[in-house]
């Protein structure tokens, strides 16, 4: 019997999520066809939200924290830009694979401001339940792996409010928890990501345009915009994953990283497979998505 693995299941989320929402910018697919439980036709490539993802788990695994010096060359050294980078990501990178200090690079991005993208809180999932029951930690290295291309507080805080969420999901795997967005109140400060999340949490129960509408669906490709909607996403649908998934899909606006951020957290909570009261990652999902790099540790 293979021991739970919350952070490769937040990886396995992630990812899933990821790819399944890149193929709604594929023409033919369609949402009713999802809803209706016959979703895009494989294989469903995965992109730089999953990229990145896979740098965050493989380095959790070697070192147990976050060396941002490491993890700065692991995204630089990894990146695919056909993958879907942003073309600012893709200079900062590039300029640390050239030699550029991380710090350097990415605080010179918009003016010298940073950015506050969702790029960072995109792939922090899995840090989060690699981190469960420990917010604190989560909180604090989800702050370093973001800083090394996203140096505006803003997308800071995003990755930090992201990994809170995941640590608290994975470790209330197997029991009844109706309280993420109160579990992540105390590590989120001023700004607009967290004037987001506090909206998202008087919105439980509005219906997922309702909830889009008010909190924005990742259209901007910031945290601000991106990280509420993800959040209400996988505090509605904590249990349930495919439900989940398709709530980030119904929202529209940037659906592979809202469904990668939803994923991440919500399957450290489900897992894979179903059980009492639990929809996790469906199998033939994970078989459709791309496999993932085989740099990566090998699971247990």
């Amino acid at each position: 019997m293979t021991t739970p693995d919350p952070a490769r299941d937040s990886l396995d989320g992630l990812s899933v999520g990821d790819a399944l929402g890149a193929q709604f910018f594929v023409p033919g697919s369609s949402l009713p066809d999802l809803l209706a439980g016959r979703p895009p036709a494989p294989p469903w490539p995965w992109t730089d939200d999953t990229e990145m993802a896979c740098s965050v788990y493989a380095e959790l695994h070697h070192r147990g924290a976050i060396d941002r010096d490491a993890l700065a060359m692991a995204f630089a050294e990894r990146c695919e830009p056909y993958r879907g980078y942003g073309g600012g990501a893709v200079v900062v990178l590039h300029q640390i694979r050239d030699g550029l200090p991380w710090a350097e690079a990415a605080g010179a991005l918009f003016g010298g401001r940073g950015s506050w993208g969702n790029g960072a809180a995109m792939r922090v999932a899995p840090l989060g339940a690699f981190f469960a029951g420990d917010p604190d930690r989560a909180a604090a290295e989800a702050a370093l792996s973001a800083e090394v291309t996203h140096r505006h507080p803003e997308g800071i805080v995003g990755a930090m409010a992201v990994a809170v969420a995941a640590c608290h999901a994975a470790a209330s795997r197997g029991t009844t928890s109706d309280n993420l967005l109160d579990v992540v109140e105390p590590y989120i400060a001023g700004g607009l990501t967290a004037d987001g999340v506090r909206r998202a949490r008087t919105l439980l129960g509005r219906s997922v345009a309702g909830a889009a509408y008010e909190l924005g669906n990742g259209a901007r490709v910031s945290a601000q915009d991106t990280v509420p909607f993800a959040l209400w996403t996988a505090a509605t649908f904590l249990t349930d994953y495919p439900a989940a998934i398709r709530a980030c899909v119904e929202a529209g606006g940037d659906m592979d990283t809202t469904a990668a951020i939803v994923g991440g957290i919500v399957a450290a909570h489900t897992g894979t497979g179903a059980g009492p009261g639990v929809t996790g990652i469906p199998g033939a999902w994970l078989a459709a998505r791309e496999p993932l790099p085989d740099w990566l540790p090998p699971t247990a």
